[in-house]
């Protein structure tokens, strides 16, 4: 089990790699050398920009035609790859960051329309109810249609404390909604742990950041610790709404859970391929096991893209976990940005990834092995006193033993039923994972009850 990774490479929809970048210009310079410059379609170029500079209606820049022309190019490739100016390269520095001003969102463009991916967890977004699915059409009183996904994003974004209205076209709504969200200061966390019940363990993932595999080590020790000398009797991993970011951690990830000797497709985690020898990664298992073989629940939806994908799919082919929830949202491509000029930047989808047993999640995401929708569930109250049991009948025998043991297991009942609700009511797909690993356990004792050597 590796525990840090020297190199680094990047996946997702906020992410660079400048030295990667500069490797890759130099293969794409030397593969440009060998083919034929296209002159027909370079005179074509040319013509439009003199018909423009002669003939619009206003005046226009050099500069900003051959920027414009730029970032058009790019955009008509595919939904990620785009042309990063001095603004917008500054930005995406700014987001990778983990701290910036704004509704806390990740969205992509859709058939000229602004799509969520998913809210961020904690934020004006999230509290607002946005899905992953959610079609902005306007921005306050400005329609998306036609405005690019850098200026979407820059008009979301903003001082702490003003507000914006949001219209939004939701499936299984007949109307647009219209919410209205204050942006905030997003701080974006990466780990979120807790003991669901005890030997129980849940660890959230909501960014892959370059000390994620770290911090969910930690966590994942101080969840054992917790447990005691028994250890884990199972984990869920949670990836909802994780909408990606380094690759590196995501192998990471993957590779904490996946022990070398136990695997199959020769303990490959996941891997990439391009047009250029950079762009051809294979990242394998390594020894060890941080839960010793205690059965994984990973709960995924819509919003779970890139690198969650990476993991899902790695457990899954590998049978190390079992993915529960809804179809991932199918981003199996990775972005490099190819510095220009100190100021400016390409964000170039440069590969695929593809899962260990061949599987390109472009465009197909992963499925779950278990559905699961969100689903809301009301808890109804019954009379105890409408059922008979023996305990009812006059006359009844009582055990002397159970007699001794009776108050103190009501209570401890009592109290577990209780929590059982609340986590049926406020999260269902986390409470059927909870009950899989259970019947796992009932089935087949976990391997975390028993201490590695």
């Amino acid at each position: 089990m590796r525990r840090f990774y020297k190199k680094l490479a990047f996946i997702g929809f906020v992410s660079f790699n400048l030295n990667a970048g500069a490797l890759l210009a130099a293969e794409t310079a030397a593969l440009d050398a060998q083919k034929n410059f296209p002159l027909e379609e370079l005179q074509m170029f040319t013509r439009v920009v003199d018909q423009i500079k002669t003939n619009y209606v206003e005046e226009v820049g050099d500069k900003k035609l051959f920027e414009n022309a730029v970032r058009g190019m790019l955009e008509g490739l595919d939904p990620h790859s785009s042309y990063l100016d001095e603004e917008s390269f500054s930005d995406l520095k700014v987001s990778t960051s983990g701290k910036f001003g704004g509704l806390g969102i990740e969205v992509t463009m859709d058939d000229g329309f602004i799509k969520v991916i998913t809210p961020l967890d904690d934020t004006p977004a999230e509290k607002a109810g946005i899905l992953p699915g959610d079609l902005i059409i306007r921005l306050d009183e400005t329609p998306v249609k036609g405005i690019s996904l850098r200026d979407a994003v820059g008009m979301m974004r903003g001082e702490k404390g003003t507000p914006i209205t949001l219209t939004i076209v939701r499936e299984g709504e007949q109307n647009p909604l219209r919410l209205t969200l204050t942006r905030d200061v997003i701080h974006v966390a990466n780990i979120k742990s807790r003991m669901i019940e005890p030997g129980y363990g849940y660890v959230r993932l909501t960014h892959f950041q370059a000390n994620t595999s770290k911090d969910m080590l930690a966590a994942i020790d101080k969840l054992k610790a917790e447990s005691g000398t028994n250890g884990l009797n199972g984990l869920i991993l949670d990836l909802r709404n994780n909408p990606g970011g380094v690759l590196d951690a995501a192998v990471q990830v993957s590779d904490s859970f996946l022990d070398k000797k136990n695997l199959k497709h020769d303990g490959l985690i996941v891997y990439t391929e391009g047009r250029l020898p950079s762009s051809q990664i294979r990242e394998y298992a390594t020894a060890g096991d941080v839960v010793n073989g205690a059965p994984i629940v990973v709960l995924v939806n819509t919003g779970s893209a890139s690198a969650s994908e990476i993991v899902a799919g790695a457990l899954q082919d590998q049978k190390r976990a079992i993915i529960m929830g809804t179809k991932t949202f199918g981003k199996g491509s990775v972005q490099t940005v190819l510095p220009l000029t100190d100021h400016s930047a390409l964000k170039l989808t440069t590969a695929f990834y593809y899962t260990p047993s061949g599987r390109s999640i472009q465009a197909s995401g992963i499925e779950p092995d278990v559905v699961v929708d969100k689903i809301t569930v009301k808890s109804v109250s019954v009379d105890p006193d409408e059922f008979v049991r023996e305990a009812d009948l006059q006359g009844h025998l009582t055990s002397n033993k159970n007699a001794a043991a009776k108050d103190a297991k009501k209570e401890k009942g009592d109290k577990a039923n209780a929590d059982k609700a609340k986590l049926v009511n406020t999260d269902y797909q986390l409470n059927e994972a909870l009950n899989l690993l259970k019947g796992l356990n009932i089935m087949t004792p976990a391997k975390g009850n028993v201490a590695a050597s």
